[in-house]
């Protein structure tokens, strides 16, 4: 007994030798971090001096050839472009609707706020021309299905509220932007107007990727800012409102993207990688601030201040911003083909792409066996924002990884609370972000890629 109490002595003594000594390093990350942070300056320069840079746009091609250089100044080992073909949809001009409506006996003109759901095809230079079809869900679509044809289906379904997690509600409307104009062209719509995917309280439109279903045709498709869904969906209630709408979306052939990739090689185990990241690419009516700006630059923040504290790691880590992510995750299916046609180990991944917010938790999707060894270290982490470990995490651009290669993978969670405020948005602005909350993000993500890269799952 007494050689059992010794051990199990010496076991709780080393243990929290190591977790002082954690706490120290993790110490020296974030100050270093929140005194000598390139981020928000890297942030300004993505936005302000590049802007919008969708897939295949030479706001794209502008953006990769910055962050290869700064991926280099922050400290790779080695940094290179990892190619793969993107699409190339444009916009192709200015998104309108204009609504006649009767008012008092007076056909009344007024300009809705829209813009073109990312890859929707244009309505050509007459636009398209129809009456509206209110419709609150799908399952009020079905039952309105005989009515359709001819019609512009308007899907007035809005963000719950009772989500405190706002990506939950997020998931829930989103459907209605991928799906909804190929199920309203199965009855023969001939256009959509989808209510912006958001809960805030101006009259921005939000766009998005939808998806065309193969065996209808392919409609028009835009989203409208919420005072204006609010507005139309009053005025359907009294009579008939007819809508124009011209917009110019159209798809150029497919090009050339690149991933940049910059790697810190492991001193014990080079050959299992961690990856962290974020997307490079944002839609064009934004400046990509917090989608994904604010995951690029923190990622390459990690990889400046692991060298600066002069840190050395046991495993190889690599700092990824991916191609593509917003209209055909092109970059993160590259990446993750490549590492199991190279027969990589890929130990853990992990994505910021919730914003630059202050950060609230991580989340893992891991065994749970996993899942019990991280939980060690939240202490270690709480103190800089992420107080929560939460079942349940990762990311579009390594999920990929995950489905290919089984990787554990993890994501930065930020507050969302005002996540979709700007979400694909013209107000996602350099502006829009908090310098400290950005600082905080990049401190978060360097603890946890520390602990896994010393301590392995």
């Amino acid at each position: 007994m007494k050689i059992l109490l010794a051990v199990v002595s010496m076991a709780i003594a080393s243990y929290s030798f190591g977790q002082a000594e954690d706490s120290v390093q993790i110490r020296r990350i974030a100050d270093e971090i929140l005194t000598n942070s390139k981020a928000y300056d890297n942030l300004r320069h993505l936005t302000k001096q590049i802007g919008g840079r969708l897939a295949g746009s030479p706001g794209m091609v502008k953006a990769e050839k910055w962050a290869a250089v700064k991926m280099k100044e922050a400290g790779a080992d080695i940094t290179w472009l990892q190619q793969c073909q993107v699409p190339h949809w444009v916009r192709g001009g200015r998104d309108e609707a204009k609504v006649s409506y009767s008012n008092k006996g007076n056909i009344t003109p007024k300009a809705l706020d829209v813009v073109a759901l990312g890859n929707s095809i244009g309505t050509g230079p007459k636009g398209t021309r129809g009456e509206v079809l209110l419709v609150e869900s799908f399952d009020d679509l079905e039952t309105k299905k005989n009515l359709i044809k001819g019609k512009i289906v308007f899907y007035n379904y809005k963000f719950n509220p009772t989500y405190v997690n706002t990506f939950l509600a997020y998931r829930d409307a989103g459907q209605y932007r991928g799906q909804g104009p190929s199920r309203a062209a199965k009855y023969g719509a001939v256009a959509v107007i989808v209510r912006s995917m958001s809960h805030s309280a101006d009259n921005n439109p939000h766009t998005g990727a939808t998806r065309y279903d193969s065996l209808y045709a392919k409609i028009p498709a835009v989203a409208v800012g919420l005072r204006d869904a609010d507005w139309l969906s009053e005025t359907l209630k009294k009579g008939k409102v007819n809508v124009q709408i011209r917009t110019n979306g159209h798809f150029l052939p497919d090009t050339i993207g690149h991933n940049i990739i910059g790697e810190l090689k492991g001193t014990q185990f080079p050959d299992e990688i961690i990856t962290i990241g974020g997307h490079l690419d944002s839609w064009d009516n934004c400046e990509g601030a917090h989608d994904d700006g604010a995951g690029c630059v923190q990622t390459m923040e990690v990889l400046r201040a692991f060298k600066a504290v002069g840190y050395q790691p046991k495993r190889t880590i690599r700092f990824v911003l991916f191609a593509n992510e917003e209209n055909g995750l092109k970059g993160g299916n590259k990446y993750a083909d490549e590492a199991k046609a190279k027969n990589e180990k890929h130990l853990f991944a992990i994505e910021s792409d919730a914003g630059g917010f202050t950060p609230r938790s991580l989340g893992f999707t891991v065994s749970d066996e996993q899942f019990e060894k991280v939980l060690r270290w939240k202490e270690l982490i709480a103190p800089y924002g992420a107080s929560e470990f939460v079942k349940g995490g990762g990311g579009a651009d390594i999920g990929s990884l995950n489905k290919l290669l089984g990787t554990p993978m993890g994501s930065l969670n930020p507050d969302s609370q005002r996540y979709f405020d700007i979400h694909h948005a013209r107000n996602d602005v350099f502006e829009a972000v908090n310098k400290r909350e950005l600082e905080l993000g990049a401190v978060n993500m360097a603890a946890i890629v520390y602990l896994i890269d010393k301590y392995g799952l």
